[in-house]
């Protein structure tokens, strides 16, 4: 099997493949990702768990959840890289930080969610995106 899309952290200890191209993808506002990146938003490309595989670094991977829930944030424990996010409860659904990618993932965002809290300082660009106050529907 050719890996449709392969991807590391920053060091490149953690290394990973997608077996399916991404096709969808967006930028999440939310105050968590503000707080997680360091930036108004996080773009993100939204994946079903089965398509992805670790090649290497898995005991780098440090995954962390917020008390009140939320998909589980994971990132290298060695260089700090966020890489990808999935949901801890088990449905499959993961998102992988467009950075994390080796080579352009072939998607663009789609959209922009949680709008109703960006950041005051960086405003949302007028570039014809769906907007969502709140999270994507499904």
């Amino acid at each position: 099997m050719t890996p449709s899309q392969t991807g590391r952290c920053l060091c490149g200890g953690v290394r990973f493949e997608l077996s399916e191209p991404v096709t969808v993808a967006g930028y999440c506002h939310c105050t968590r990702c503000q707080r997680r990146t360091g930036t108004a938003s996080s773009a993100q490309a939204r994946i079903e768990g089965s398509t992805f595989r670790l090649l290497s670094g898995e005991d780098l991977v440090q995954g962390w959840r917020h008390p009140d829930g939320g998909f589980e944030k994971c990132f290298c424990r060695t260089c700090g890289a966020h890489l990808f996010s999935r949901d801890p409860d088990g449905s499959g659904k993961m998102s992988i930080r467009m950075s994390a990618f080796d080579d352009d993932p072939g998607v663009r965002p789609g959209w922009r969610a949680f709008v109703a809290y960006a950041a005051p300082w960086e405003p949302i660009p007028d570039d014809g995106l769906p907007r969502y106050a709140e999270s994507v529907p499904r």
